[in-house]
Formats: structure tokens, C-alpha cells, sequence
């Protein structure tokens, strides 16, 4: 196994998770820390609803647009999904993206 691939495995497992005020902290298998703003995770729901899907045709098919209040950003809970993903449950009743750690690591970068 290359060194690259290790720390890839390495680093998508996910040791700890925490709110602090207006930011997730996540802390990854390699040791390294990343902090995402509430309201970034939130613009950036990877449901069907709010990204979008795609049909055959190549057609995008989003749900209805929802005006964003300030409960919008507030997290409710947080959910492991398998060993893979997180489902946070929203200030506004929202609680249907999965947010894959792939996914929550190129939120940081």
C-alpha cells in the first residue's frame, strides 16, 4: 500500500465530531482537525431536495426552494450513518442529507 493511500483510509475515519458555536469540529483518523461553518453545511445539503438529481437524460430535478431562516444553521442532532456518513438533523425540521465524510472533507478544503 502506498504511504498516500494509507493516510486516505486513515484520515476518512472519523474519531470526533462536536458543535462549538457556529462551526463543526471534526477530528479525523490521521490527527487532523477541520472546522465548517454551520451555515456552509447547511447551503451545501447533498439531498435530492436541495442538490438536485439527475435523471437518465441528463436532466437536474431539485425540490421545491425553501427560504433559509437563522434555525436553518442550528443543528439539532447528529446521526452516524454506517462508518461512513453523518445525518444532522436541522434547526428547521431538515434531516434528509447524508453527508458522506468524502463529501464533508472537500467541504474543507
Amino acid at each position: 500500500m502506498l504511504d498516500g493511500e494509507y493516510v486516505s483510509v486513515a484520515r476518512m475515519k472519523l474519531d470526533d465530531m462536536q458543535v462549538i458555536g457556529d462551526e463543526m469540529a471534526l477530528k479525523w483518523g490521521d490527527g487532523s482537525e477541520q472546522f465548517i461553518p454551520l451555515e456552509v453545511l447547511r447551503r451545501a445539503c447533498p439531498c435530492a431536495s436541495c442538490s438536485g438529481e439527475v435523471d437518465v437524460m441528463g436532466n437536474l430535478h431539485k425540490g421545491l426552494s425553501h427560504t433559509l431562516r437563522s434555525e436553518s444553521f442550528q443543528i439539532r442532532r447528529v446521526q452516524p450513518v454506517g462508518g461512513y456518513a453523518l445525518q444532522i438533523f436541522w434547526g428547521d425540521e431538515h434531516n434528509t442529507g447524508l453527508y458522506s465524510y468524502d463529501f464533508l472533507l472537500g467541504l474543507g478544503e
